[in-house]
């Protein structure tokens, strides 16, 4: 069973749409959504979540419609941290823990005291006076503490130091060797997506470029350079974007079938494949 699907969405704000929007994300996979700001994905995740209405189109959840009754179930499934955490200002960890045993059926008081230890939160310390890597590790902590199946992370591991957020990336990679768990994860942060995703979805101006396995994504793609002369002997169709990159010199994004055999290449990361895009779309 596909972990989510999104079928030709469509959402209308003013200047701004989510433009026909498909996604598939097969279960116990790890899909990385990403994009500049303003791109779209905060909304696709709202729309995933039925706090927005699409204008046409629809979205499935673990099987079930988002717009059906049935979906208020299926929440007891899905672990959802956004950007920012929303907890009362003056609860503590310990508080937090009491609302959400009293909110899932299948919260696991253990689980979260775990979590809690882990990431070294106060239990008695106010939400209000938590800094911000704080209050994202316990919404962490309470997504992952009632038998999720899926989690859905907007800017997750934003405001977290690099060991934290190792360690959180490590805690998503265990929620997924459970073969029916599944991660829908936004970041900024490329690199940490190239760790752990299994595919690569990308937004731009609120449409879907692509959505491709990771592995596949980068074979498909290289990174050239050398001299504005060798650049302009590439084929167009070979060239997805390009930089000056100093003393006459071209870095450039390129399709690796369609350059001549023996062309040295760089490898080229998901976060090169993403600014290299935007640069050729800009065009």
């Amino acid at each position: 069973m596909n972990a989510i699907e999104l079928s030709h969405i469509h959402k209308s704000f003013g200047s701004f749409a989510i433009q026909d929007l498909s996604l598939t994300v097969p279960g116990g996979t790890i899909c990385g959504l990403v994009g500049e700001n303003g791109a779209g994905k905060s909304t696709t995740i709202r729309l995933l979540m039925n706090a927005l209405r699409p204008d046409s189109g629809s979205a499935r959840v673990l099987g079930v419609d988002a717009a059906s009754p049935e979906f208020r179930e299926v929440k007891e499934d899905v672990g959802v941290v956004l950007d920012e955490a929303y907890f009362p200002e003056t609860l503590t960890a310990v508080q937090v823990g009491k609302v959400m045993a009293a909110t899932y059926r299948r919260w696991e008081q253990k689980t979260y005291d775990g979590f809690l230890d882990r990431f070294e939160l106060p239990r008695k310390k106010q939400f209000k006076d938590f800094s911000r890597g704080m209050k994202m590790k316990l919404a962490i902590a309470a997504a992952l503490s009632h038998q999720s199946r899926l989690l859905v992370l907007d800017e997750a591991t934003s405001g977290l130091d690099p060991i934290v957020r190792d360690e959180v990336l490590e805690i998503f990679n265990e929620f997924t060797r459970e073969e029916d768990h599944s991660i829908l994860i936004s970041s900024h942060i490329l690199s940490d997506l190239e760790k752990i995703c299994d595919y690569i979805a990308f937004l731009h101006q609120g449409r879907l470029l692509f959505c491709d396995e990771k592995d596949q994504l980068l074979e498909t793609y290289g990174l050239f350079a050398g001299t504005a002369e060798q650049a302009e002997s590439l084929r167009p169709e070979a060239v997805i974007g390009r930089e000056s990159s100093g003393f006459g010199g071209i870095r450039a994004l390129v399709r690796r079938s369609e350059v001549p055999a023996g062309l040295e290449l760089e490898r080229a990361s998901v976060e090169d494949i993403i600014l290299f895009m935007v640069k050729g779309a800009k065009k």
